[in-house]
């Protein structure tokens, strides 16, 4: 139940606009009898191929210490992450490491079109029960988006507990309506058939070529299955895919399809016209409802691709907010939560309609899917140990049809497929800048850093005054002398009696166990190494490190404990490395990231900072 709330929300609402934009509109088919069966052949046979072949037999299979999506996959590919025995090694590939960050920046392109054409395609049956009410769509779209994002920060735990019911009925609903029209026109059975769809493809040839554009609308989320993977488990995924989704979506569609062999009319919106007049109000309370449910699911996705993102290296330190005790997947990130209200409402203001929006949907998502599918040939190859002829049959398949699903997007780049684009390649420009940044930072602070064993050695050899207590020096260098402890002792000659030289490193595997968290290495002097490690879709802690310290026989008393951290002032300069553009962005995106203090959770009265200016 849970995963049918939160999985299946946006692939769930796909029948209020699918069908509409294949036979309505400037693109759009003549709804004739051989188009229908044609086009809701085509809509059938890419859920069957995408979702159930792709996704639900393949991919779900690629995970990550229990995670899904791009990063884990990109992992698994290419990384730390866990192998099977035996499994072939992975020579590092640039390339690929670069596809793996595009296909994340595309994911908030998504996540920014999903909820403003999900919530604003609900509202539009509006339209359907009263014409003169059309006005109100947009400005109650807006105000919907507006309250949807404002509540993100008391976390989604308690309506996630009504998620899955709600949904439920949904598709529930969803099944009635497409039996409701299947019983009018039962020969829109033959739909089944994938020769309909075949014949439609080589009858209609460019047309039909372009229409594959609106036909893909229906397979949009698919990417959320591997995505949640973490949340619920493949099992899970699997039984509410075929036991309620499924089934649940195909008869919808065939419903709509039998509609439109009896009135080709009411293709201008053939969801809402298969409802009974009646039941349109309630209806788009449930359709809102669902609708609410989809963005929530791409809200939260986004939120912790941004988690991972910065755990990686890729973004800033931001901040990141728990929303429960009890389950550590349930965060709340202020910046992109109202980042992502501002471009919902822009795209709704700016669009006016679901059908114009549409034109931007599709871009963003079929890049994604066909990165997973290269992705998943690297990954199966070093996993499983794949031929190269069983992982490029498969993998070539699955990308032949996503290619030609994007291909027929592409037509639409001129009319709104040029946001998500623009979007996933500005992401990208930011996240490489970051981790090219960080790089290169690392290499020009390495050029001050001293070997740990002189440094001890110096201590030895030339004792400083030792005052009590415990210093902790935050290093990012788990073998050089801290930088703040060389300055430290450099400006106030002395040193603690005790002092830990702490890195907290993040490594590509979804989550370190316990046992593997901390390392803890006696130098000599007083001085300890202490090494924290995490997963990606971990939270780094140094409260929780230090506790960990007492079973390794340390004990850290933290109202004795001080907390040294160097801060390093960027400057862009004309030394190479970096375009200057990006030593000037990578700069400002220093000066604004969450201070250190705040982000590894350390007690900000016992924090002394140690500042230094670095030339790019």
């Amino acid at each position: 139940m849970g995963a049918l709330g939160v999985v299946y929300g946006d692939i769930g609402t796909s029948p209020l606009y699918t069908l509409r934009e294949c036979f309505h509109g400037a693109r759009a088919m003549d709804p004739s009898p051989t188009n229908v069966l044609g086009i809701l052949s085509l809509v059938l046979w890419s859920l069957i191929g995408i979702v159930c072949v792709k996704y639900l037999t393949f991919v779900l299979r690629a995970d990550n210490r229990g995670e899904g999506g791009v990063l884990s996959l990109l992992a698994l590919a290419y990384g730390e992450a866990p192998k099977q025995p035996g499994a072939r090694p992975i020579r590092p590939r640039i390339w690929l490491l670069a596809l793996g960050v595009f296909g994340a920046a595309l994911l908030y392109g998504d996540g920014m079109i999903t909820p403003a054409i999900s919530v604003l395609s609900a509202m539009e049956g509006i339209e359907v029960a009263s014409p003169a009410l059309t006005s109100y769509v947009v400005p109650v779209t807006v105000a919907v988006l507006i309250a949807l994002f404002a509540v993100q920060r008391h976390g989604t735990g308690g309506v996630g507990r009504a998620f899955g019911p709600v949904t439920f009925c949904w598709f529930v609903a969803l099944a009635a309506l497409g039996i409701r029209g299947i019983w009018g026109a039962p020969q829109i059975l033959q739909a089944l058939s994938p020769h309909h769809a075949i014949r439609f493809l080589l009858e209609q040839g460019g047309a039909a070529f372009v229409v594959l554009g609106s036909v893909f609308l229906a397979v949009t989320g698919a990417e959320a299955l591997y995505a949640d993977l973490g949340h619920f488990g493949a099992r899970a995924i699997r039984r509410a895919w075929f036991a309620v989704v499924f089934p649940a979506l195909i008869l919808n569609y065939l419903g709509q399809g039998a509609l439109l062999l009896s009135d080709p009319t009411a293709a201008e919106n053939p969801f809402y016209r298969l409802a009974p007049a009646w039941s349109i109000y309630p209806l788009v309370g449930l359709a809102t409802a669902a609708a609410i449910i989809a963005s929530q699911a791409l809200i939260s996705g986004a939120y912790s691709i941004t988690k991972q993102a910065v755990q990686l290296g890729y973004l800033p330190r931001m901040e990141i907010r728990h929303t429960s005790e009890q389950e550590r997947g349930q965060i709340y990130l202020p910046l992109v939560n109202w980042l992502l209200l501002l471009a919902c409402c822009g795209l709704v203001l700016g669009f006016q309609s679901s059908s114009r929006l549409a034109a931007a949907y599709g871009i963003a998502v079929t890049l994604t899917m066909a990165i997973t599918t290269v992705l998943f040939y690297f990954a199966a190859r070093r996993l499983w140990d794949w031929s190269v002829a069983k992982a490029g049959f498969w993998c070539g398949l699955f990308l032949l049809i996503e290619l030609a699903f994007f291909g027929a997007n592409a037509v639409k780049i001129a009319h709104g497929g040029w946001f998500p684009l623009v979007i996933g390649l500005g992401l990208f420009a930011v996240m490489t800048t970051w981790k090219a940044g960080r790089k290169l930072l690392g290499e020009r602070l390495a050029a001050a850093v001293l070997p740990l064993d002189l440094f001890v050695k110096s201590l030895a050899g030339d004792p400083p005054a030792r005052v009590k207590g415990t210093a902790v020096f935050m290093s990012g260098n788990p073998t050089g002398t801290p930088l703040a402890l060389l300055h430290n002792l450099k400006h106030n000659r002395v040193l603690h009696e005790r002092a830990l030289l702490l890195t907290l490193s993040v490594t590509e595997l979804a989550h370190v166990s316990q046992d593997e968290r901390l390392r803890v290495e006696a130098l000599g002097e007083g001085l300890y190494r202490v090494v924290g490690r995490y997963g990606f879709l971990d939270t780094p802690s140094v409260p929780e490190v230090l506790r960990r310290c007492a079973l390794e026989g340390l004990n850290v008393r933290e109202e004795d404990t001080t907390f040294f951290l160097s801060r390093e002032t960027i400057l862009a300069s004309a030394r190479p490395g970096l375009a200057r553009w990006r030593k000037m962005l990578f700069s400002f995106m220093a000066r604004n990231a969450q201070p250190a203090t705040t982000f590894f959770h350390l007690p900000a009265n016992r924090v002394v900072e140690l500042g230094m200016q670095v030339e790019l």
